[in-house]
């Protein structure tokens, strides 16, 4: 049985792995998912034939009551909340690691103390620090997208010595663990203070750095799940989660290099903390506003067109008239392209999930590096909700809290027409040089709504 249980879980873990190879190209990612989740399916069925603790009855209500609540929300929730979605389901990874790692302590300790032996200390107590700060970080991360808590910085005097501070007490009241493993209250000390971590570690960094922080905490949910593997001995557990430990410190690596931010800058606090530098006191921006005609006729006569996506989009829920947008396009011979950042939305890959749902065609899609340098032979950009990813102070303006950061150069095309509700600032609060160079106008409203009335008058072309 023993044997036949750890080939179920080699198999798996090939099937994991086979999956995250898939995920890396946007056309086969739902190939990868169902990869995947037939390796989860084996692992849990194999999993099962070594309970223990409870019955076969006992985790199948458990199967049925999570299965039922995930579907439901699966219908339920909008794509412009998938972020948040992401955020709860690291919350959650998070919270099922540290609670197992608690569970395997009280009982262990309970039933016999000599299982407590090093290695399996330190696996309890490194599963509670990192599910517990997983837990609640990815609480905070989902209360700022969410707009619950606000999505500036939130830091006081004193924060990172709190920290330092905090961080002093846990390594000591992780020395006390191993010299009394009978006392439970030093384990409760230890999740007290990963609990406070995960709040301070998170409410200080801003808005613009979510992405990051959302791929970041997905990291952590791995290594916390491979933290808890060793903990239960189970070697798919472990396999998994550093599958996903590893390949979230991966993405969060290139995030941090697509915003020119170091890991460390992006935890000690986010692009709101230096707004001030930006130049918010320069010279007003004097912006030029074309209505719906124009902007049909502007469409009509180009040869080329990118669309540049951002939040905003997904907020009007526009994608799938800017798709009726491409096929009237398409049907002047127009060579229609969306460029994306790889930062852009609230999560990574949150545009190329928008478009896909409005059936858009994976290789319209084509990423930052691979078509900034077609912008300047471009007819005509359009900005779709967008605005820190192409804006050009990130590289002329050297005060600019985004400066150097890689940005689309949707500036350097021959005209540029950027939808918004109006001119506020994006998420790094800062304005958009953009918005007043000569080739830039402005089409306010709401996004689905002008586009509809575009397609409209394009319509009306033909």
């Amino acid at each position: 049985m023993t044997i036949g249980i750890e080939i179920a879980y080699l198999i798996a873990s090939v099937l994991f792995i086979i999956g995250i190879k898939y995920l890396g190209k946007t056309k086969d990612a739902r190939r990868g998912n169902v990869i995947s989740a037939v390796g989860m399916v084996i692992a849990i069925a194999a999993t099962l034939f070594t309970l223990e603790v409870l019955t076969l009855l006992e985790i199948g209500i458990a199967i049925l009551v999570g299965s039922a609540i995930g579907l439901y929300y699966a219908q339920k929730v909008a794509m412009t909340k998938i972020p948040e979605m992401v955020a709860l389901f690291n919350g959650f990874g998070g919270l099922a690691s540290f609670a197992v790692a608690l569970s395997d302590y009280y009982f262990k300790r309970d039933t016999d103390l000599a299982l407590l032996d090093a290695i399996n200390l330190t696996s309890i107590i490194v599963s509670v620090l990192i599910g517990a700060v997983t837990f609640t970080g990815s609480m905070v991360a989902f209360l700022k997208l969410d707009g619950k808590v606000s999505g500036q910085p939130i830091t006081f005097k004193g924060q990172h010595l709190l920290n330092l501070l905090l961080l002093i007490v846990f390594f000591a009241a992780s020395v006390l663990v191993f010299l009394d493993p009978s006392q439970g209250y030093y384990i409760l000390i230890l999740v007290v203070i990963s609990l406070v971590l995960g709040i301070l570690t998170v409410i200080p960094i801003g808005g613009a750095d979510m992405p990051v922080v959302i791929s970041l905490l997905n990291s952590y949910s791995g290594m916390a799940a491979c933290a808890t593997g060793f903990i239960l001995s189970n070697n798919v557990l472990i396999v998994a989660g550093s599958l996903v430990g590893a390949s979230g410190i991966i993405l969060t690596q290139i995030m941090c290099k697509a915003m020119n931010r170091s890991l460390v800058n992006v935890l000690l606090g986010g692009f709101g903390q230096t707004v001030a530098a930006g130049g918010a006191d320069g010279p007003a921006v004097v912006v030029k506003e074309i209505g719906v005609e124009e902007t049909a006729m502007l469409f009509d006569s180009a040869s080329s067109v990118i669309v540049v996506p951002g939040y905003g989009m997904a907020v009007a829920q526009a994608q799938h008239v800017i798709r009726e947008l491409m096929e009237q396009c398409e049907k002047r011979n127009i060579n229609f392209r969306f460029a994306i950042h790889p930062v852009a939305g609230r999560m990574p890959g949150h545009m190329n999930v928008l478009l896909a749902e409005a059936n858009i065609s994976y290789d319209k899609l084509i990423e930052m590096d691979d078509i900034n340098e077609d912008f300047s032979n471009t007819d005509l950009v359009f900005v779709v909700g967008a605005n820190d990813v192409v804006n050009p102070a990130a590289r002329t303006n050297p005060q600019s809290p985004i400066f150097g950061m890689p940005i689309l150069n949707a500036d350097k095309a021959r005209t540029v027409i950027v939808s918004k509700r109006s001119m506020g600032k994006g998420y790094a609060g800062v304005e958009n040089e953009l918005f007043g160079y000569p080739n830039c106008l402005m089409l306010f409203g709401d996004a689905k709504q002008t586009i509809t009335k575009v397609v409209s008058e394009m319509k009306d072309m033909a």
